[in-house]
Protein backbone atom coordinates (compact mmCIF):
# COMPACT_ATOMS: atom_id res chain seq x y z
CA UNK A 1 0.00 0.00 0.00
CA UNK A 2 2.67 2.31 1.21
CA UNK A 3 4.77 1.93 -2.41
CA UNK A 4 1.44 2.40 -4.61
CA UNK A 5 0.50 5.81 -2.04
CA UNK A 6 4.53 7.35 -3.40
CA UNK A 7 5.11 8.32 -6.88
CA UNK A 8 8.27 9.99 -8.02
CA UNK A 9 9.54 11.13 -11.10
CA UNK A 10 6.03 13.13 -12.52
CA UNK A 11 6.08 15.49 -15.17
CA UNK A 12 4.16 18.61 -13.71
CA UNK A 13 3.58 22.55 -14.03
CA UNK A 14 2.19 24.36 -10.65
CA UNK A 15 -0.85 25.61 -11.74
CA UNK A 16 -1.88 27.81 -8.37
CA UNK A 17 -0.76 27.93 -4.76
CA UNK A 18 -1.53 29.76 -1.50
CA UNK A 19 0.45 30.03 2.07
CA UNK A 20 -0.53 27.47 4.77
CA UNK A 21 0.21 28.30 8.12
CA UNK A 22 3.95 30.01 8.61
CA UNK A 23 6.00 28.16 6.49
CA UNK A 24 4.46 25.91 4.22
CA UNK A 25 1.99 26.04 0.83
CA UNK A 26 -0.78 24.26 -1.02
CA UNK A 27 0.03 23.59 -4.53
CA UNK A 28 -2.76 22.58 -7.47
CA UNK A 29 -0.56 20.34 -9.50
CA UNK A 30 -1.22 19.43 -13.36
CA UNK A 31 0.85 16.02 -13.91
CA UNK A 32 0.86 14.17 -17.35
CA UNK A 33 0.22 10.63 -15.35
CA UNK A 34 -2.36 11.59 -12.53
CA UNK A 35 -3.75 14.72 -13.80
CA UNK A 36 -4.72 17.64 -11.47
CA UNK A 37 -3.04 17.36 -7.77
CA UNK A 38 -3.41 18.91 -4.63
CA UNK A 39 0.21 18.72 -1.96
CA UNK A 40 1.07 20.46 0.93
CA UNK A 41 4.42 21.50 0.08
CA UNK A 42 6.07 22.04 4.04
CA UNK A 43 8.37 24.10 4.94
CA UNK A 44 8.07 25.80 1.63
CA UNK A 45 8.40 29.65 2.49
CA UNK A 46 11.10 28.76 4.69
CA UNK A 47 14.30 30.92 3.18
CA UNK A 48 16.63 27.58 2.96
CA UNK A 49 14.30 25.28 1.71
CA UNK A 50 14.75 23.23 -1.27
CA UNK A 51 11.60 24.13 -2.51
CA UNK A 52 11.66 27.90 -2.30
CA UNK A 53 11.93 29.14 -5.79
CA UNK A 54 10.91 26.14 -7.86
CA UNK A 55 7.44 26.06 -7.50
CA UNK A 56 6.65 28.86 -10.25
CA UNK A 57 4.10 28.92 -12.63
CA UNK A 58 4.76 27.92 -16.47
CA UNK A 59 8.28 25.91 -15.89
CA UNK A 60 7.87 22.06 -16.27
CA UNK A 61 8.67 20.50 -13.12
CA UNK A 62 9.53 16.69 -11.87
CA UNK A 63 7.92 16.22 -8.31
CA UNK A 64 7.60 13.18 -6.52
CA UNK A 65 4.83 12.75 -3.55
CA UNK A 66 2.81 10.36 -1.00
CA UNK A 67 -0.03 10.32 0.34
CA UNK A 68 -3.58 8.53 -0.06
CA UNK A 69 -5.81 11.49 0.76
CA UNK A 70 -6.92 13.89 -1.26
CA UNK A 71 -4.05 16.14 -0.51
CA UNK A 72 -1.07 14.90 -0.99
CA UNK A 73 2.48 15.12 0.85
CA UNK A 74 5.13 16.99 -1.59
CA UNK A 75 8.41 15.81 -1.07
CA UNK A 76 10.67 16.58 -4.19
CA UNK A 77 10.41 19.24 -6.70
CA UNK A 78 13.07 20.42 -9.22
CA UNK A 79 13.01 21.98 -12.79
CA UNK A 80 12.71 19.90 -15.68
CA UNK A 81 14.51 21.11 -18.57
CA UNK A 82 14.57 25.11 -19.81
CA UNK A 83 11.52 27.22 -20.81
CA UNK A 84 10.42 30.72 -22.13
CA UNK A 85 9.01 32.64 -19.52
CA UNK A 86 5.59 34.09 -20.02
CA UNK A 87 5.41 38.11 -20.12
CA UNK A 88 2.46 40.82 -20.89
CA UNK A 89 -0.85 39.48 -22.78
CA UNK A 90 1.70 35.68 -23.02
CA UNK A 91 1.49 35.26 -19.21
CA UNK A 92 -2.30 36.31 -18.81
CA UNK A 93 -3.11 33.93 -22.05
CA UNK A 94 -1.42 31.41 -19.35
CA UNK A 95 -3.11 31.92 -16.27
CA UNK A 96 -5.98 31.59 -18.15
CA UNK A 97 -5.07 28.08 -19.44
CA UNK A 98 -3.93 27.69 -15.67
CA UNK A 99 -7.94 28.77 -14.57
CA UNK A 100 -9.36 26.78 -16.88
CA UNK A 101 -7.87 23.50 -15.59
CA UNK A 102 -8.32 24.01 -12.30
CA UNK A 103 -12.05 25.49 -12.95
CA UNK A 104 -12.67 22.06 -15.40
CA UNK A 105 -10.75 19.17 -14.74
CA UNK A 106 -11.39 16.79 -12.08
CA UNK A 107 -8.71 16.05 -9.71
CA UNK A 108 -6.85 13.23 -9.99
CA UNK A 109 -8.18 12.47 -13.53
CA UNK A 110 -5.43 12.28 -16.32
CA UNK A 111 -5.17 12.87 -19.69
CA UNK A 112 -2.11 12.81 -21.55
CA UNK A 113 -3.17 14.46 -24.61
CA UNK A 114 -4.03 17.84 -22.76
CA UNK A 115 -1.14 17.56 -20.83
CA UNK A 116 0.97 17.71 -23.92
CA UNK A 117 -1.32 20.19 -25.41
CA UNK A 118 -0.67 22.66 -22.24
CA UNK A 119 3.07 22.34 -22.49
CA UNK A 120 2.79 23.12 -26.38
CA UNK A 121 0.60 26.08 -25.92
CA UNK A 122 2.78 27.23 -22.95
CA UNK A 123 6.20 26.77 -25.12
CA UNK A 124 4.21 28.53 -27.91
CA UNK A 125 2.80 31.71 -26.15
CA UNK A 126 5.95 33.72 -25.43
CA UNK A 127 6.94 34.18 -29.62
CA UNK A 128 3.35 33.75 -30.80
CA UNK A 129 2.23 36.61 -33.38
CA UNK A 130 -1.48 35.23 -33.12
CA UNK A 131 -2.23 34.59 -29.22
CA UNK A 132 -6.32 34.03 -29.75
CA UNK A 133 -5.29 30.83 -32.00
CA UNK A 134 -3.01 28.68 -29.47
CA UNK A 135 -5.82 29.40 -26.86
CA UNK A 136 -8.34 28.18 -29.53
CA UNK A 137 -5.89 25.04 -30.09
CA UNK A 138 -5.87 24.45 -26.83
CA UNK A 139 -9.78 24.70 -25.89
CA UNK A 140 -10.50 22.39 -28.70
CA UNK A 141 -8.54 19.80 -27.21
CA UNK A 142 -9.26 20.67 -23.60
CA UNK A 143 -13.17 20.30 -24.60
CA UNK A 144 -12.71 16.65 -26.26
CA UNK A 145 -11.06 15.14 -23.30
CA UNK A 146 -14.15 16.56 -21.07
CA UNK A 147 -16.42 14.95 -23.64
CA UNK A 148 -17.23 17.93 -25.95
CA UNK A 149 -15.00 17.05 -28.88
CA UNK A 150 -16.43 19.66 -31.45
CA UNK A 151 -18.44 18.88 -34.52
CA UNK A 152 -17.12 21.06 -37.00
CA UNK A 153 -17.18 18.88 -40.56
CA UNK A 154 -20.29 17.48 -40.85
CA UNK A 155 -23.73 18.98 -39.92
CA UNK A 156 -25.58 17.50 -37.09
CA UNK A 157 -27.88 14.52 -37.27
CA UNK A 158 -28.41 15.15 -41.32
CA UNK A 159 -24.43 13.78 -41.65
CA UNK A 160 -24.26 15.79 -44.81
CA UNK A 161 -20.97 18.27 -45.60
CA UNK A 162 -20.51 21.77 -44.05
CA UNK A 163 -20.95 23.98 -46.73
CA UNK A 164 -18.33 27.28 -47.18
CA UNK A 165 -21.17 29.46 -48.20
CA UNK A 166 -23.47 28.36 -45.52
CA UNK A 167 -24.99 29.79 -42.40
CA UNK A 168 -25.01 27.67 -39.01
CA UNK A 169 -25.77 27.76 -35.41
CA UNK A 170 -23.88 25.55 -33.02
CA UNK A 171 -25.76 24.06 -30.48
CA UNK A 172 -24.03 22.96 -27.54
CA UNK A 173 -25.64 19.35 -26.89
CA UNK A 174 -25.59 18.83 -30.82
CA UNK A 175 -23.57 20.71 -32.85
CA UNK A 176 -23.70 22.76 -36.35
CA UNK A 177 -27.02 22.86 -37.84
CA UNK A 178 -28.29 25.00 -40.47
CA UNK A 179 -29.98 28.32 -39.62
CA UNK A 180 -32.58 28.17 -41.47
CA UNK A 181 -33.50 25.20 -39.18
CA UNK A 182 -33.76 26.86 -36.08
CA UNK A 183 -37.04 28.08 -35.20
CA UNK A 184 -35.55 29.66 -31.67
CA UNK A 185 -32.53 31.93 -32.26
CA UNK A 186 -30.30 29.77 -29.98
CA UNK A 187 -26.97 28.27 -30.16
CA UNK A 188 -23.99 30.34 -31.69
CA UNK A 189 -24.19 31.62 -34.99
CA UNK A 190 -20.99 31.08 -37.75
CA UNK A 191 -20.38 30.52 -41.11
CA UNK A 192 -19.69 26.83 -42.29
CA UNK A 193 -16.19 28.49 -43.67
CA UNK A 194 -15.21 29.13 -40.15
CA UNK A 195 -16.08 25.54 -39.26
CA UNK A 196 -13.92 24.35 -41.93
CA UNK A 197 -11.25 26.56 -40.94
CA UNK A 198 -10.90 25.48 -37.12
CA UNK A 199 -11.21 22.39 -38.28
CA UNK A 200 -8.13 22.63 -40.31
CA UNK A 201 -6.79 24.90 -37.47
CA UNK A 202 -6.47 27.70 -39.82
CA UNK A 203 -7.29 30.94 -37.97
CA UNK A 204 -6.01 33.78 -40.49
CA UNK A 205 -9.35 34.74 -41.38
CA UNK A 206 -10.49 37.62 -39.39
CA UNK A 207 -14.17 36.82 -39.28
CA UNK A 208 -12.96 32.82 -38.28
CA UNK A 209 -10.59 34.40 -35.44
CA UNK A 210 -14.41 36.49 -34.42
CA UNK A 211 -16.56 33.33 -34.78
CA UNK A 212 -13.96 30.68 -33.54
CA UNK A 213 -13.73 33.02 -30.29
CA UNK A 214 -17.77 33.26 -29.59
CA UNK A 215 -17.82 29.56 -30.51
CA UNK A 216 -15.73 28.49 -28.12
CA UNK A 217 -16.76 31.17 -25.16
CA UNK A 218 -20.33 29.37 -25.78
CA UNK A 219 -18.91 25.95 -25.34
CA UNK A 220 -17.03 26.52 -22.36
CA UNK A 221 -19.63 28.46 -20.37
CA UNK A 222 -21.51 25.30 -21.08
CA UNK A 223 -19.44 23.48 -19.58
CA UNK A 224 -18.57 25.79 -16.78
CA UNK A 225 -22.10 26.38 -15.45
CA UNK A 226 -22.20 28.89 -12.96
CA UNK A 227 -18.31 29.41 -12.74
CA UNK A 228 -16.96 32.26 -13.51
CA UNK A 229 -13.56 32.72 -15.65
CA UNK A 230 -11.58 35.77 -13.70
CA UNK A 231 -8.77 35.98 -16.54
CA UNK A 232 -11.34 35.99 -19.49
CA UNK A 233 -12.59 39.13 -17.99
CA UNK A 234 -9.12 40.49 -17.96
CA UNK A 235 -8.49 39.50 -21.29
CA UNK A 236 -11.63 41.00 -22.51
CA UNK A 237 -10.76 44.77 -20.38
CA UNK A 238 -7.43 44.42 -22.55
CA UNK A 239 -9.57 44.08 -25.92
CA UNK A 240 -6.61 41.93 -27.67
CA UNK A 241 -8.67 38.58 -27.74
Amino acid sequence: MAERARRDGQCAYLLHSYSYRETSLIAELYTRDSGRVAVIARGARRPRSALRGVLMAFQPLLVGWSGKSELKTLHKAEWSGGYAPLRGLSLICGFYLNELLLKLLPREDPHEQLFEAYAAALAQLPAAADHAAVLRRFERVLLRELGYGLVLEREAGAGVPIRADGVYRYLPERGPVPASDCEVQSGVELSGQTLIDMAEDRYSDARTLQQSKALMRALINHCLGAQTLHTRQLLRDLQQL
